[in-house]
């Protein structure tokens, strides 16, 4: 009886410790098993390497490559399809980084008329008076857009049909122009040199409607015979008619 109660002590004894053991290894492989979770939630996920800076090469290369295009067939007569094959791309691919071929357009008209912009307002800081920066804005912006016209015409009907049909492109640059007068009359006013009566606002549309058929694509080949003797002269109306 007493060795059979010491054998029952001896396999329950094992049993225990087969259980413990077991427990013990089920326990280290929870913890591990935590620790790895843990870990991979709190270590950062690597990013993915920019792609900003090469997609943005291959805007460019693009847009190179649809300028060449619509100087040379011109833009009604330029398919993506070209496009594609003047690059070497096929033409899903290159509607990954434009919608439309008026995306496109827009891209390039944008590029085209920020450096009027730019022209413009090189000029207008090169000025003394507000009287001299409203003159040297309106003939600069009408001899770059007159250059255009001559050395790039097919970009030039591109920037004429922006104008049209109201690309965004366009609206851009006519707001950046309307700023920039507003700046120039602003200064005027509170110097001394332009008078205060008429709202701002309507005296800043008032001149622009004078100076869109110098400036605006749409409109310049019209006027071109007229000019710069037509331009002048009405840079001095306007001026005048702002004297206090």
């Amino acid at each position: 009886m007493a060795n059979r109660i010491r054998d029952m002590d001896r396999i329950g004894s094992s049993a225990t410790l087969k259980s413990c053991n077991q427990y013990s290894i089920w326990s280290h492989v929870v913890n591990v098993s935590h620790k790895l979770y843990d870990r991979d939630m709190t270590t950062d996920t690597p990013e993915s390497p920019a792609r900003g800076p090469a997609e943005h090469a291959v805007r460019d290369q693009i847009v190179s490559a649809a300028h060449q295009c619509f100087a040379r067939y011109g833009y009604g007569k330029t398919t993506v399809s070209d496009l594609a094959k003047e690059i070497g791309f096929s033409k899903a691919y290159i509607y990954r980084f434009f919608e439309s071929k008026q995306a496109i357009g827009e891209a390039i008209c944008s590029e085209r008329l920020d450096r009027l912009i730019i022209g413009a307002r090189r000029a207008i800081d090169e000025g003394g008076s507000a009287t001299d920066r409203l003159r040297r804005m309106f003939k600069t912006l009408t001899e770059l857009s007159v250059q255009l016209f001559f050395d790039d015409r097919k970009i030039y009907e591109i920037a004429a049909l922006s104008a049209s049909e109201r690309w965004s492109s366009t609206h851009t640059y006519f707001a950046t122009l309307n700023a920039m007068l507003l700046e120039i009359i602003k200064e005027g006013r509170e110097n001394g040199e332009f008078e205060r009566k008429t709202p701002i606002d309507e005296t800043c549309r008032a001149i622009f409607y004078t100076m869109t058929p110098f400036i605006d694509p749409l409109y310049l080949d019209r006027n071109l015979d007229l000019l710069p003797d037509a331009q002048a002269e009405v840079c001095g109306l306007i001026l005048r008619s702002l004297a206090p």
